[in-house]
């Protein structure tokens, strides 16, 4: 029978493993490093784990496949033990699991470390990079966001106490990354989540200017009435 189901394109994956985590039926496993339907059965072709993919690489076709079979896949998951997984184990690649810092948890753990001075960090949620992070999470709902370009922290020496503090952050370059998802991500995540306020933080390069215009694109596609302030650093550290 013809029905919609995932198609995965092995060229542009690149293994994270993102939409693993994503598939609820436990359909996609990674093999030799790239993620594969395992078999169409277990598909529901619902498309959850499209928008996890960084890469691109999933979309839905409609072709000849076998029916979903719920049953199958309640078995297969039984099978998985998932409940036996540790709180922020990832099914792919760890460092691109989503999850919370607790404020308390950092302070504890800088004030064990040895250090005469200890300073905690300010970042309270993982991951950061735009092309990782969820569109949708608890940590979004309520957040002050900061839209930081990644050369923002290296040159002011401040960032964590006067930019990052009391903010959850997402980093992108908008001269070196493959921006073609940004716009649309950004926009999904305005308009999913509960943002509060948008900080775009820039570098004074002209090339840097893309973060704003990213930011403000997106809140008049996400069609909310969110607060945008802008900052700017110099290649010195100053904030212009």
């Amino acid at each position: 029978m013809k029905r919609n189901i995932v198609k995965i394109d092995q060229e542009k994956c690149n293994g994270c493993g993102l939409c693993v985590s994503a598939c609820a039926e436990g359909a996609i496993k990674l093999i030799n490093g790239k993620a594969e339907l395992i078999t169409d059965s277990y598909c529901d072709g619902l498309g959850a784990c499209l928008g996890e993919c960084p890469q691109g690489a999933i979309t839905i076709e409609e072709r000849d496949a076998a029916e979903f079979d719920e049953a199958a896949v309640k078995k297969h998951l039984t099978e998985q033990q998932p409940q036996s997984r540790p709180k922020h184990q990832h099914q792919g690649c760890p460092g691109m699991a989503a999850f919370s810092i607790n404020e308390k948890a950092v302070g504890s753990s800088a004030k064990s470390s040895g250090h005469p001075y200890p300073t905690p960090s300010e970042l309270r949620q993982w991951p950061v990079q735009l092309h990782l992070v969820p569109v949708q999470a608890p940590y979004w709902n309520g957040a002050d966001l900061l839209l930081a370009a990644d050369c923002v922290s290296i040159a002011y020496a401040d960032f964590q106490e006067k930019l990052l503090k009391g903010r959850k952050i997402i980093i992108a370059c908008p001269k070196l990354d493959d921006t073609g998802n940004y716009l649309e991500k950004l926009t999904e995540i305005l308009k999913e989540n509960d943002i509060r306020s948008l900080t775009a933080a820039r570098m004074e390069v002209p090339c840097c200017g893309g973060i704003v215009r990213l930011a403000e694109l997106a809140l008049k596609s996400s069609g909310k009435d969110i607060e945008l302030k802008q900052i700017i650093i110099g290649v010195d550290g100053s904030i212009k």
